[in-house]
């Protein structure tokens, strides 16, 4: 059945190629699994039809046979979906398979946020995210707290730095690539021969060679090993996030980047407060007198022990607000509030003399 790739990018059959690119951009930032809104059935979608629309020569070939386009795949010339994944995540439009894609001048590692700023040299192998997940308590949450981590990982042989040579050792020209850092494959398809460029496999992208390879690794620029770094948890940080380290996942090997890591942070539940974003929420139990009549208390808050007012007269779950009492804001100045709801206690029991005077109080009330 064919598929129609304008409807999954929602636009016209006349749309312009801006149009195109523009929806591309808005439906990849929505379905990217990377997202909280992810899905990665629609982003492979949305990606095929960008793929065919997004390039001149064929999208008329689509529009012309289009009940027999979708049996050419969505990424082409060998590529899969964990090659699309990394050239989407900053892979400098290769995957790890040496796949090149073209998102028409879209810079999807800068879309998605998975650049950090960190150079991405074209044709480079990009290796494996890590993920860590780490537990807090809730006050390390609140204030932000420096945690040692330590990983088993890919990192780059210490010894020749992650270029696979020998110290000391010269380089040559690979004879593979002709010191081009990749080579092109022609794939015959039903619309002719589609040329695709891929990462030299002997040089890795590098264009060289060298003349020892390191005894350390055998050449390939990479060990396992322990790594330990400390990671700086923000003010604030609720469960569930996550932060991102540039440059500390795995290496891939001579010639590649490093890929990112990613601690993803596990708050304890507290005992006394409910958290909900930067608000914090706190149950104050009160007798029936000190309802009527009010009274201040001493509450405990994240800044220590502050006075609270009850107002004479505040019924049973009553709710006040503590501007700037909250958890401080991710991103943003300032803090949120606290929230303070009054319960009266009720008690089950009472002796023979408080339901005397309990009794005189109800005529007096009734009167």
């Amino acid at each position: 059945m064919s598929k129609d790739y304008y409807a999954a990018l929602g636009v016209e059959k006349n749309a312009t190629q801006d149009e195109i690119k523009k929806a591309f951009r808005k439906k990849a930032h929505k379905y990217h699994p990377d997202k909280a809104t992810g899905d990665e059935a629609k982003f492979k979608e949305v990606n095929e039809a960008y793929q065919v629309l997004g390039d001149e020569g064929k999208r008329q070939q689509y529009d012309q046979f289009g009940s027999n386009f979708d049996q050419q795949g969505g990424f082409g010339g060998g590529a899969g979906w964990e090659d699309f994944m990394n050239a989407a995540r900053g892979g400098g439009g290769f995957g790890n398979g040496g796949v090149q894609f073209d998102f028409g001048g879209i810079d999807l590692g800068d879309l998605f946020g998975f650049g950090g700023g960190r150079s991405r040299s074209r044709g480079k192998a990009r290796g494996r995210d890590v993920q860590m997940d780490i537990e807090i308590t809730f006050e390390e949450a609140v204030f932000g707290v420096e945690k040692e981590l330590k990983v088993q990982k890919n990192n780059a042989c210490d010894v020749c730095d992650g270029k696979g040579a020998e110290p000391g050792s010269t380089t040559k020209t690979c004879d593979e690539c002709k010191g081009q850092g990749q080579v092109t494959r022609v794939q015959q398809t039903m619309f002719g021969p589609m040329q695709s460029a891929h990462t030299c496999n002997i040089c890795h992208g590098t264009g060289s060679v060298p003349e020892k390879t390191c005894k350390h690794c055998g050449g390939d620029g990479t060990v396992r090993s322990e790594s330990k770094f400390t990671v700086k948890i923000p003010a604030g940080i609720d469960n569930g996030q996550s932060i991102r380290l540039s440059g500390k996942g795995e290496f891939p090997g001579t010639g590649g980047v490093a890929g990112d890591m990613y601690v993803v942070v596990h708050v304890k539940e507290s005992k006394q407060f409910e958290r909900k974003g930067s608000d914090i929420y706190l149950d104050l139990e009160v007798s029936y007198p000190q309802a009527v009549l009010g009274d201040t208390i001493e509450i405990d808050t994240l800044e220590g022990k502050k006075k609270f007012v009850v107002p004479s007269g505040t019924k049973s779950h009553q709710e006040f607000r503590l501007r700037g009492l909250g958890i401080e804001r991710l991103q943003r100045s300032g803090k949120g509030d606290m929230f303070v709801t009054v319960i009266v206690y009720i008690p089950k029991k009472v002796s023979k003399k408080a339901k005397k005077l309990i009794e005189e109080l109800q005529s007096e009330l009734e009167k």
